[in-house]
């Protein structure tokens, strides 16, 4: 190891990145792209010919305790932006440090931001803090969901030790429509009012939404152990706990194009990248 490495493991990464959208004539422009240490996006790809779809790429492959990493994303009046990430994020097991996640998202008026990382796999013994804040203007949209696996089932680790605190803060024109902070550890991960032992959750949100997509949403989930669906003024919050990250995410993916056409006003487009 060089003595450079031994510097940058014993501080941990400091990285940010910042993204900004605007409307051009035909599609939307990612305008403004600055980032510091490891932490950058591909070009952008247009599957859907206006609609922007951003990958957001950290290079060192996982997140360690005394890393920090920011995101801040503005999208423009009547931009639409799609943002995904090309394979799951992992927060490693620490020593004691905590390892920081901080995403900032503001949307302005007439603008649509969809937020739909792949999921995020949390081993056993890692201790993580991670907020994300959406700012939304009148008139603006807005998807985005997080999806956790705790341990790594596959391999017989549950989540014995370690604690994942997580915070999702929801505004529209600087009224709180959800606040929520989650408390994840041992015994939450373990207990009938926790995730019973499940190993993968997740939360979708969708904005504005209506009641065609709450029922519709209904009918997905039928008779379905571990799944709800509820509507908070126009907002729309589903939650699943699984066995199965895999699962979770099949069943968040069906739950977006559901919402899609009513929140964003546009039918399903999946990310080339969630095929491969």
């Amino acid at each position: 190891m060089t003595a450079h490495a031994a510097t940058v493991n014993a501080k941990g990464w400091q990285a940010h990145l910042q993204l900004g959208f605007a409307q051009s004539r035909d599609k939307t422009l990612l305008v403004n792209r600055r980032h510091v240490g490891p932490l950058t996006v591909q070009r952008p790809f247009y599957p859907e010919g206006d609609v922007c779809h951003v990958y957001i790429l950290h290079p060192p492959g996982g997140i360690v305790g005394g890393d920090q990493l920011s995101l801040c994303i503005n999208a423009g009046q009547h931009s639409h932006a799609l943002i995904t990430t090309p394979a799951a994020g992992k927060f490693y097991r620490s020593s004691g440090e905590q390892a920081v996640q901080t995403v900032s998202i503001k949307v302005e008026g007439g603008a649509a931001l969809e937020w739909l990382p792949q999921e995020t796999i949390i081993y056993q013994g890692a201790q993580l803090r991670s907020t994300v804040k959406v700012e939304l203007a009148a008139g603006a949209r807005f998807i985005g969901w997080e999806m956790l696996s705790l341990g790594r089932p596959a391999s017989g680790e549950g989540f014995d030790e370690g604690l994942a605190d997580l915070s999702w803060q929801v505004y529209r024109e600087n009224r709180p429509l959800f606040l929520e902070r989650l408390h994840l550890d041992a015994k939450a991960f373990a207990a009938r009012w926790g995730l019973q032992g499940f190993s993968a959750c997740g939360t979708l949100f969708a904005s504005p939404a209506n009641a065609g997509s709450l029922d519709a949403v209904r009918q997905l989930i039928g008779d379905s152990q571990g799944c709800g669906v509820t509507l908070i003024d126009d907002l729309l919050v589903c939650r699943a706990i699984d066995t199965r990250s895999d699962r979770l995410r099949g069943f968040f993916e069906q739950v977006w194009a559901i919402a899609r056409p009513d929140s964003v006003q546009r039918k399903a487009c999946a990310p080339r990248i969630w095929a491969t």
